[in-house]
């Protein structure tokens, strides 16, 4: 792909710059999106069974079954050029600041070394009631783990409909997002909140909006560039074409 001269000269000068990735660039390492993932079994149950603290109330065991299966998916997943193209780009940029709405991970196994995950994270787990992290729990037995410190029930340590982000993983992509030179809206629609407001921040402060994406998105009228194909192919394209090397 041929990148603007421009758009080469200024990534290499840039010293801050903020990404956040969707699901599309999980998607590309053969990880379904949330809803792609309920099938067989699960394809008769509705977002609502399966991810609100009511639906965890109402049904602990189902729950906890339908994410300790795709915690077992996400093990197995391995992550793909774009992963390794934004750690890529940690590694070149004074501040890079990652900031994901995926749940598997995979930024983190690519080498990127700081991710801002603002939906949580598959492989860990809470406690319901206190809130405190569980390092290990008994993933054979035939009930939900209980947490060590008050005997709540565990659960996953993701974001669920209706409950809001972490405030401290918020409040660190907001400032990314305001203070940043370039923002990039990686594989994500653009209009799930608050992070489809993200590019928006970044936008109103004068940063440069790049967007990657398969397709357009509500956002692509408000980009500097969009660029639309595969993450995985483009991003190792223009790590390349700014910095050298062989990233992704």
């Amino acid at each position: 792909m041929d990148f603007p001269p421009e758009l080469v000269s200024f990534l290499r000068k840039a010293g801050r710059v903020a990404a956040l990735t969707g699901a599309g660039v999980s998607k590309e390492s053969g990880l379904r999106t949330f809803r792609d993932a309920q099938t067989g079994l699960w394809a008769q149950h509705k977002p609502s069974d399966l991810a609100t603290p009511e639906a965890f109330l109402r049904d602990p065991k189902l729950v906890w079954d339908w994410y300790a299966m795709r915690r077992g998916v996400v093990a197995d997943a391995q992550p793909n050029p774009g992963h390794f193209a934004l750690a890529g780009m940690a590694r070149r940029i004074p501040e890079f600041t990652l900031i994901t709405q995926n749940v598997d991970g995979l930024h983190v196994k690519a080498g990127s070394p700081q991710v801002i995950e603002l939906h949580g994270n598959l492989q860990r787990v809470k406690c319901f009631e206190c809130g405190q992290r569980a390092e290990t729990w008994d993933a054979d037995g035939g009930s939900v783990p209980r947490c060590e410190s008050c005997g709540g029930l565990l659960r996953p340590d993701v974001v669920w409909f209706g409950e809001s982000l972490p405030r401290a993983e918020l409040e660190a992509a907001v400032e990314a997002a305001r203070g940043c030179q370039v923002f990039f809206s990686i594989g994500t629609s653009g209009v799930v909140q608050p992070a489809a407001s993200l590019a928006h921040a970044a936008h109103n402060r004068g940063a440069l909006v790049i967007e990657v994406n398969l397709e357009p998105t509500p956002l692509t009228p408000k980009c500097d560039y969009a660029f639309h194909g595969e993450s995985g192919r483009i991003l190792p394209e223009l790590v390349r074409d700014v910095w050298g090397g062989d990233e992704g």
